[in-house]
C-alpha cells in the first residue's frame, strides 16, 4: 500500500514538474514574441517617420560618409566630408540626364525596380567574378540615405522596403534631388555640387553634357576613377552615356 502511494506521489511530482517547465517555456516564448512584435512595430514606425521626414528635410549625413571619414582617419588622412546641398532647380538638367543615362534609363517609368536589369545582372554575375549591379536610382538612394554599405541579403531586403516607401511618399523629382546630393563622387566628395567644383571648378548648375557625363561615368567606382583623368575604358563609357543622353532627350519630372 505504501509503495503504491509512493509511486503516485512521484508521478504527481513529475507531472507538476513537467507542467511548470511547460509554463516556463510558454512564458519565455510569449516574451520573445512580444519583443519581436515591439521591434517590428518600432521599425515600421521609424522607417515611415524618416522617409516622410526626408521628403521635406534634406538628409544631413549618410552612413557611407561617416564610414569613409573614419577610413580616411585610419589611413592617416584628415577627416573630410565635402558636400554642398543644391535644390533640384540649382542642378544642371544635363547632370540629371547623365545620371539617368548611366544608371537607370527607365527611372521616370519604373516604380523603384527594374526587373529586367536585375535579371540581367543575376545572369552575368553567375558567370563572372566581376559583379555588376541592377539597382535603380531609387534603390541606390534608399541605400545611401537609410542604410549601410554592403551586399548582404538582409541589407538588400531593407533596401527594397525603403525603396517602396520612397516611391510611395516621394516624387521622382525629390528622389533625383536627394540622389545627386548624397552620392559619393570622389575621395571625401559627395553630391554633384562638390564634384562639379572639385573637378571642373564651376557650380553644378553650369555643367555641360560632356562634363555631366564625365562625372556620371565614375559613379560605380568614385574612389578608383577620375572625372578629369579618364582611362580609355571610361572615355568609351562617357561616349555611350552621351549617346544615351541624346536619345533620352529632356527629362519631364
Amino acid at each position: 500500500m505504501k509503495t503504491t502511494r509512493s509511486n503516485k506521489t512521484a508521478s504527481n511530482n513529475k507531472s507538476a514538474s513537467g507542467r511548470s517547465k511547460g509554463i516556463f517555456r510558454s512564458g519565455w516564448l510569449k516574451l520573445i514574441l512580444r519583443i519581436v512584435k515591439i521591434i517590428f512595430i518600432a521599425f515600421i514606425g521609424g522607417s515611415l517617420f524618416f522617409v516622410i521626414l526626408f521628403r521635406f528635410v534634406n538628409p544631413p549625413v549618410t552612413w557611407l560618409m561617416i564610414q569613409r571619414g573614419f577610413e580616411r582617419k585610419a589611413a592617416g588622412k584628415e577627416w573630410k566630408i565635402d558636400k554642398q546641398w543644391k535644390n533640384f532647380d540649382e542642378i544642371s538638367p544635363s547632370m540629371m540626364r547623365a545620371a539617368v543615362a548611366a544608371e537607370d534609363q527607365t527611372f521616370l517609368e519604373n516604380h523603384g525596380f527594374d526587373f529586367q536589369a536585375i535579371e540581367k545582372a543575376i545572369k552575368k554575375n553567375a558567370n563572372s567574378k566581376k559583379l555588376i549591379g541592377g539597382s535603380t536610382i531609387s534603390q541606390q538612394t534608399a541605400k545611401n540615405v537609410f542604410l549601410w554599405p554592403g551586399r548582404s541579403i538582409i541589407r538588400k531586403g531593407f533596401e527594397a522596403w525603403f525603396t517602396m516607401l520612397m516611391e510611395l511618399f516621394w516624387s521622382k523629382k525629390r528622389i533625383m534631388e536627394v540622389y545627386l546630393n548624397v552620392i559619393e563622387m570622389g575621395d571625401g566628395i559627395y553630391g554633384v555640387e562638390a564634384a562639379s567644383q572639385a573637378y571642373f571648378h564651376i557650380p553644378a548648375s553650369q555643367l555641360t553634357n560632356h562634363e555631366a557625363a564625365a562625372i556620371a561615368v565614375i559613379f560605380p567606382s568614385p574612389l578608383k576613377w577620375s572625372a578629369t583623368n579618364p582611362t580609355r575604358y571610361l572615355r568609351h563609357r562617357q561616349y555611350l552615356i552621351m549617346k544615351n543622353m541624346r536619345r533620352l532627350g529632356p527629362l519631364e519630372f
